[in-house]
């Protein structure tokens, strides 16, 4: 039987397509373009979770949609949205 943690909550970062890099299939935004909830620059993703949600302009997306790092977060296809385009990653940390 698995151990399920005690302690589960999440943080959130946000950004813009805009401020992404690359195109078609290497479209990637940087962990440093992204603020968390109280507003600060983030440094770098977490490096455990549980799981993440991805949300572009306010609708979830499906799991295949982005591979994530601790650095990056890459959206194929995400250079032909409009830069302005709201950008929410949602990490699920226990």
């Amino acid at each position: 039987m698995a151990i399920i943690k005690p302690f589960v909550t999440s943080v959130r970062y946000n950004s813009t397509m805009g401020a992404g890099t690359g195109t078609g299939a290497t479209f990637a935004i940087a962990a440093t373009a992204f603020n968390d909830d109280a507003g600060a620059a983030a440094t770098a993703f977490p490096s455990t979770f549980a799981y993440y949600n991805l949300y572009v302009n306010g609708v979830i997306q499906p799991g295949n949609t982005s591979t994530i790092t601790t650095t990056t977060i890459t959206i194929p296809d995400g250079d032909a949205e409009n830069g302005l385009t709201p950008i929410c990653v949602e990490f699920v940390v226990n």
